[in-house]
């Protein structure tokens, strides 16, 4: 099988802890490397060129996003690879994406067919598309694909809590898909069909319980601006909302209706630092002006 027509494309941060390995996994799927670096503090884009990528070095935004999407604008191949700098692509899931791109639309329609996780990442699909509204188009040609991610905490895998499979649109074709870089919560449009690739992403964002609270601090933090710029009421009943019926109510959903206890102790840390980001959100929207 010839070598596909892929474009990498990353954006990052002080990643160079990341950068590597990450590349690395995708070694052998890659036509072009696309960094999008805002101004890292670290060795970050030194390490990115030095594995070949194309590196754009340019601001830090708040929303993400908007650097995923300048490196998205930035390619040129076919297909496109959108990762993080904390994500890995394993050798199956590689040999999944040589395979998908080079299938005619009957044949991957058929695919979706066989996928043996099929009738969970479609009600996984269901709840992100109740949250997000309707992802892709039903007919047309296949344009994006989503990946269940498997998300490691403390250094084990979470596979409970409604965690897994945490499903996330990577493989996109090349001007079928933008992201619309209003908020953190957003998911990337797609302009066609969608459909599911079967092996893991290995996502390896939070190996020790400070590279946690740190990153959870951030996205606490976008989580109050945009309570802030939705004029969230500040008063008693949206007090008692966040700091004790939504947080409770989330901790017991996720630790006992979807089995987060499973996961042993990181089960349970992951559940209660989750249900806590309400009332920290809110207090922060509270105390700043």
């Amino acid at each position: 099988m010839k070598k596909p027509s892929i474009s990498i494309a990353i954006a990052t941060y002080n990643e160079e802890e990341n950068i590597k390995a990450c590349l690395e996994s995708v070694s052998q799927l890659a036509d072009e490397i696309v960094i999008v670096d805002g101004s890292s503090e670290d060795d970050t884009v030194a390490i990115a060129k030095k594995h070949g990528a194309k590196v754009i070095v340019t601001d830090n935004p708040a929303i993400f996003h908007i650097n995923k999407q300048k490196a998205l604008d930035a390619c040129k191949e076919e297909w496109i690879l959108q990762l993080d700098a904390d994500e890995r692509v394993t050798k199956k899931l590689a040999e999944e994406i040589k395979m998908i791109v080079f299938l005619s639309e009957r044949k991957i329609k058929k695919y979706q067919e066989t996928l043996s996780n099929k009738n969970l990442f479609q009600r996984h699909q269901r709840i992100i598309e109740k949250r997000d509204g309707k992802i892709g188009k039903d007919k047309g040609e296949y344009a994006g694909f989503f990946m269940p991610r498997l998300n490691y905490f403390l250094g084990k895998p979470l596979r409970y809590g409604g965690v897994y499979p945490d499903g996330v649109i990577r493989l996109v074709k090349n001007s079928k898909a933008h992201f619309p870089c209003k908020s953190v919560h957003e998911q990337i449009v797609i302009n066609g069909r969608i459909g599911w690739l079967e092996n893991d992403l290995i996502h390896l964002a939070d190996t020790t319980f400070k590279k946690y609270l740190e990153r959870n601090s951030q996205y606490i933090d976008l989580i109050a601006a945009e309570f802030k710029e939705s004029r969230l009421g500040k008063n008693p009943i949206q007090f008692l909302n966040h700091f004790l019926i939504k947080p409770v109510h989330w901790f017991l959903l996720t630790l006992f209706r979807h089995k987060g206890i499973l996961d042993g102790f990181q089960g349970v840390v992951f559940s209660f630092f989750s249900a806590l980001r309400f009332p920290r959100a809110y207090w922060r929207y509270l105390v700043r002006k």
